[in-house]
Order: C-alpha cells, then structure tokens, then sequence
C-alpha cells in the first residue's frame, strides 16, 4: 500500500495530465478531499462527458 504522500503526488501528477488533456476542468473539479473521491469523479465524468469506465480507462492510461 502506497503512502499518503505517495499517493497525492500520484493524484497530482494525473491531475495535470487531466487538466492538459480536458482544458474544461479546474482545479476545483479535481480536488481530491478524503472520502469524497466518487463525488469528484462524478463531476470530472458530467464534465468532459464520459461514462465511469471511460474515465477509469483515461486515468489508468495517464
């Protein structure tokens, strides 16, 4: 199991990625607040219009 601060180097370095890739997203869609991560990819999937699958696939493929 990753660390904390592995962990949120991870998220910040696919957070870039995503935001390169989805010029539409801020960094307030992709805010990561513990316990809260299915809301945020609720909101990155209404944004750039994919289903959860479709986003999955995008960030493991980051």
């Amino acid at each position: 199991m990753k660390n904390t601060s592995e962990a949120t180097g991870n998220w910040n370095e696919i957070k870039g990625k995503l935001k390169q890739k989805f010029a539409i997203l801020t960094d307030n869609d992709l805010l990561l607040v513990e316990g809260k991560k299915d809301e945020m990819l609720g909101r990155i999937q209404i944004k750039i219009g994919k289903t959860k699958a479709e986003l999955q696939k995008i960030i493991s493929s980051l």
